[in-house]
């Protein structure tokens, strides 16, 4: 599976997916973003794939927008109220991309190096987890092509980051290092380079993979349901989770591994 924009590897339960238009900088265009969508729906979706990894190839992780690709979507047109609304559908399409990998069942583990610009970092957070390269640069560049950012990063990086600090990015267009990254909490930790956050990146997502499936992505689906929600809610909601999870053969397997001082293993998921 993959396509000219991407590149998705499997490893056991692990799935690598790579933004491969190295020669744009991994510019987002139109089959980029439609990539992107269906392979994490795609794996999303699959009960044998139990961790997602994302990386990019090439010099950046990802320039963001391709500026020439979006220059050309809004022709001019008589009718401006059709041509809103247009607009308005092109962008929940653009958005939904990226909230694919949110919405994976599975988690997401971003692996990021050099540049991390504009629409990357939409990406970035739309991730569970993220590590980076000490040469990554967190950018939200939109204000610099005269664009509001708006495929996640001011939903997203404001329940990652101090709301202060995601103001000043989104109102000025600076650079992050990683090492404030880092500091922030925005990315877990930082590699020497690329193919060491790729490599630790694989790593966190073999020991995902090796944990219960159902389990893993019970917590993934209460974090994502009580962002943003009452801690009452948030436990409304696992309660009812556990109320049926409990009775899987995965609290049996993983018992019995503890009493016998033995690795349990899992089975897949079922569609």
């Amino acid at each position: 599976m993959g396509s000219e924009r991407i590149s998705i590897g499997r490893d056991g339960g692990v799935a690598h997916v790579e933004l491969a238009r190295e020669g744009k900088f991994n510019a987002m265009d139109k089959d980029m973003f439609e990539a992107i969508g269906d392979a994490f729906r795609t794996l999303g979706g699959d009960p044998a794939v139990r961790a997602i990894l994302l990386s990019g190839r090439g010099r950046h992780f990802t320039a963001g927008l391709d500026l020439q690709y979006a220059a050309s979507q809004f022709p001019p047109t008589d009718d401006p109220g059709r041509a809103a609304e247009a607009r308005l559908r092109h962008i929940k399409w653009l958005q939904d991309a990226f909230s694919a990998a949110e919405e994976a069942r599975p988690p997401v583990i971003a692996a990021i190096h050099g540049g991390c610009i504009g629409a990357g970092v939409d990406l970035a957070t739309a991730c569970d987890i993220r590590l980076a390269a000490a040469d990554a640069f967190i950018q939200v560049a939109e204000v610099d092509v005269a664009i509001t950012a708006d495929l996640g990063t001011l939903q997203r990086l404001t329940h990652l980051i101090p709301e202060g600090i995601v103001r000043e990015l989104a109102f000025t267009g600076r650079r992050m290092a990683a090492e404030e990254a880092a500091r922030l909490g925005l990315v877990n930790r930082i590699l020497p380079d690329r193919d060491a956050a790729i490599a630790a990146g694989m790593e966190l997502a073999r020991a995902i993979a090796a944990k219960s499936p159902l389990a893993v992505a019970g917590a993934k689906m209460s974090l994502n349901y009580s962002r943003g929600r009452t801690v009452e809610e948030g436990l409304r909601h696992v309660a009812l989770w556990n109320a049926g999870a409990l009775v899987s053969a995965d609290l049996t397997a993983a018992v019995q591994g503890r009493l016998s001082k033995t690795t349990p293993e899992f089975r897949d998921l079922d569609e």
